[in-house]
């Protein structure tokens, strides 16, 4: 039996646990609190997808790592702005051979190791001091990007809206048998799986495409088919993705693609509300720092200017200050 813990048990948790939950072999309990934890506790897994509602049964749910104990697979689908103050607290979920799987957005906390030109620092954008890497040692974690919808209706309920992909992949590129084991487990659940051996552009490349979406959302309350309507907003995006791709090319994450290629994408998708300005709307906490924060860390520490990016990344915490969804204190 697969032992497994979702980590924040919302949107994308949710859809990943009942999925898991519902494969032969595979016990999926939750870290989680609240309503959502009591949810879990009273109804188990639940995810709405194609018209109806799927259910699975959940293992122990808890808002104490301590109960829950060592896991085989521990996947941490928080925002990336929680981490740092429940990362230490994790410890009981992990033994020598536990696999830590962080299911996020952005620029993840374990990026700068081991990447040439960023030195062996943490980014302190995403992780302060280094508490999180000192809680979850690197041995610990394979890469994971997530290409999919969804949101969280209610607590402890998902709705998968698009996208069924998963790229996972060992941070130092080599290929293991505990990632082609995962693929195989993910590949039951009916998850679209790619097995990669360069994880950091794969991670890279996603938050390319909406380190501007996010924010410049979260900003003006548009939809993504609005904001690349607007010729100024659109063209400020696209330089803003220029520093971005002048930065990945230092580090070994080159984009070959242009802005205007992205947004032929993006437009693909049709008219919708991105992840942060989901999150405003719903007064929670911008996930501001692992989109934006990092990668002009990494800029400056890689000598790439990005005034476009401070731009953004200043007008959109001054924004969320004024809301209260984003840190007081100077960052």
């Amino acid at each position: 039996m697969l032992q497994v813990c979702v980590v924040g048990a919302g949107a994308i948790g949710g859809f990943l646990g009942t999925h898991l939950a519902s494969c032969d072999g595979v016990r999926v309990s939750a870290l989680a609190r609240g309503a959502t934890l009591t949810s879990l506790r009273d109804h188990g897994w639940r995810l709405n997808e194609s018209g109806k509602q799927l259910r699975a049964p959940a293992g122990k749910v808890s808002d104490d790592p301590r109960e829950l104990g060592p896991q085989d697979l521990v996947i941490i689908t928080l925002k990336s702005q929680v981490l740092p103050t429940l990362a230490p607290t994790l410890g009981p979920l992990l033994a020598p051979t536990t696999v830590v799987l962080p299911a996020m957005n952005g620029v993840p906390w374990w990026f700068s190791a081991s990447t040439a030109g960023l030195g062996s620092s943490p980014l302190e954008s995403v992780d302060p001091g280094g508490g999180i890497a000192a809680a979850i040692p690197l041995p610990h974690v394979v890469g994971c990007v997530v290409h999919a919808s969804a949101a969280s209706t209610e607590p402890g309920v998902a709705t998968h809206r698009m996208g069924r992909g998963l790229i996972i992949g060992e941070p130092n590129g080599e290929q293991s048998d505990r990632v082609a084991h995962l693929g195989e487990v993910f590949t039951r659940a009916t998850f679209e799986v790619t097995c990669s051996s360069r994880i950091r552009y794969d991670a890279w490349y996603k938050l390319w495409g909406n380190m501007t979406m996010n924010p410049v959302s979260a900003l003006t309350g548009a939809t993504t088919d609005r904001i690349l309507d607007d010729e100024l907003i659109s063209a400020f995006c696209a330089a803003a993705m220029r520093e971005a791709a002048v930065i990945g090319a230092r580090i070994g994450c080159e984009v070959q693609q242009s802005a205007r290629d992205r947004f032929a994408v993006t437009r693909k998708l049709g008219a919708f509300k991105t992840s942060m300005l989901q999150d405003v709307e719903a007064g929670r906490g911008l996930e501001l720092d692992a989109l934006v924060g990092a990668v002009r860390e990494i800029g400056a520490r890689v000598a790439v200017a990005t005034p476009a990016l401070d731009a953004l990344f200043g007008l959109t915490r001054l924004f969320g200050r004024v809301r209260g969804v984003y840190p007081q204190q100077l960052r």
